[in-house]
């Protein structure tokens, strides 16, 4: 498959995945914008040259209609991004509700497997297919017990289990799909809405991981956990 590099990213209308699109964008990539909802999704389109396909990874059949929108539209993925993601609760977990870490599994672990499943069909249009997940060094044991680091000093009891299990996660699809070269990105503590603006690193280096990964090109390993210091 010769031509432009057809890059997906979910989560796209804000932060780090706005920031990877914009990146991929300037690298010359064709990147389509997936986002929840339709207004911050259009219009962070139309700013960056991308186009728009709304997806909810928690929705079966949104992400079916959005893989088939791109089916439509560009007819093969050569990179997958796994970006969506959300919090949950902070803090104290003596009253945590199991809905609360559900709805987090949701859009962190199980959106990622609904968006794969719906994706790889054209992802295996590609001469390179790739997927990069979104985790987060906050779903390492090393780095949340390590007191020199950053993770160590929070809890985010839903967040945290749902980027161990994203982690693994990529950890599995790598071993059963030789044929697509699928990692995990540590962003790092990056200043974002996510966190109110409070991580020391910029944007653009949060993506620094996400954007090599997306770009690293054939015969690189699978199965990985970077971050931006392994670059």
């Amino acid at each position: 498959m010769n031509g432009m590099t057809i890059t997906f990213v979910t989560g796209a209308n804000k932060g780090l995945g706005h920031e990877t699109a914009r990146r991929l964008i300037a690298l010359g990539h064709t990147v389509v914008i997936g986002a929840r909802n339709p207004v911050l999704g259009a219009a962070a389109a139309r700013e960056l040259g991308a186009r728009f396909v709304a997806i909810d990874v928690t929705d079966d059949a949104s992400v079916a209609a959005a893989a088939e929108d791109v089916e439509r539209h560009e007819g093969h993925v050569d990179v997958l991004i796994n970006n969506a993601g959300v919090h949950g609760p902070i803090g104290d977990p003596s009253d945590l509700a199991a809905a609360d870490v559900l709805d987090v599994l949701n859009v962190n672990v199980a959106g990622v497997v609904r968006t794969t499943t719906a994706f790889l069909p054209l992802l295996r249009r590609s001469d390179d297919p790739v997927i990069v997940n979104v985790s987060s060094g906050m779903g390492s044991l090393e780095l949340t017990r390590d007191p020199a680091r950053a993770e160590s000093k929070v809890v985010a009891p839903a967040y945290t289990s749902s980027k161990a299990a994203l982690t693994m996660l990529t950890s599995q699809y790598a071993k059963a799909l030789p044929d697509v070269r699928i990692n995990a990105a540590d962003p790092g503590y990056t200043a974002t809405d996510f966190n109110n603006h409070s991580g020391p690193q910029t944007v653009t280096e949060g993506t620094d991981a996400i954007v090599a990964l997306a770009t690293e090109g054939p015969g690189h390993g699978s199965g990985r956990f970077v971050d931006r210091h392994d670059f």
